[in-house]
């Protein structure tokens, strides 16, 4: 059974995900903010969190950025009243892997839940298959139907964090982070140095696609 934290200082709504998420076999956790979250899973382990933005002591953006620092992976779904795109941009500015607005569809919900939680279960198998596509991570080799193409360290790291998580927005800051270090000298440019060589090498796979989304980063589109 998955572990679900559900980080909102609005009791009534919290009540009732945890309800839903009860009812459709996970196990529900409750925390008012994000220091109560945070204090939690000091002593628990945690599958998923969703959390609200606007909270006291320390919002959603401040919780999500505090995990990201302190390399937690697991996913974050935000779910806010907050709409604009720039709400949207700082959520996934600062690590959140999925955003819904209020009101929500609590149907809706399960579903992305249950596709954030799948990619989280195939991202820590080490092996990732998208039609004729598989990524080996033990090995740093990548296939393509019959054919074996061992990429370049970093390149291979981009490609198979980006397929992780498809759709998903990371910004040349969170690629440089994780794959370069966060105490690397070298800036972001070198990011799309090594997007545009991977797509020399990917670019005729058929199964997805490397997106450049303008002011923000990258992020890879299935096509299968």
């Amino acid at each position: 059974m998955f572990d679900i934290l559900v980080v909102e200082d609005d009791r009534n709504l919290r009540r009732i995900i945890c309800t839903v998420l009860t009812k459709n076999g996970y196990n529900a956790i409750e925390a008012e903010d994000g220091r109560a979250a945070l204090d939690l899973m000091e002593s628990k382990y945690i599958d998923l969190i969703i959390s609200d933005i606007m909270m006291p002591n320390m919002d959603g953006y401040e919780l999500t950025e505090a995990l990201r620092n302190a390399a937690y992976t697991l996913p974050i779904l935000m779910v806010s009243a907050k709409e604009s795109f720039g709400d949207k941009k700082r959520g996934f500015a600062v690590g959140t892997d999925d955003y819904m607005v209020k009101p929500i569809d609590v149907n809706e919900l399960l579903l992305r839940v249950s596709a954030l939680l799948r990619r989280a279960k195939i991202a820590n198998e080490h092996k990732l298959f998208f039609g004729k596509t598989l990524l080996d991570y033990d090995s740093f080799t990548a296939y393509y139907g019959s054919n074996t193409v061992e990429l370049p360290q970093k390149e291979f790291l981009l490609l198979y964090k980006l397929l992780s998580y498809p759709n998903k927005i990371f910004t040349r800051q969170q690629l440089m982070d994780e794959i370069w270090g966060y105490d690397t000298s070298t800036d972001e440019r070198t990011v799309d140095v090594h997007i545009n060589r991977l797509r020399e090498r990917v670019g005729m796979w058929s199964d997805f696609e490397i997106i450049t989304v303008r002011g923000l980063g990258y992020k890879a589109v299935l096509k299968v």
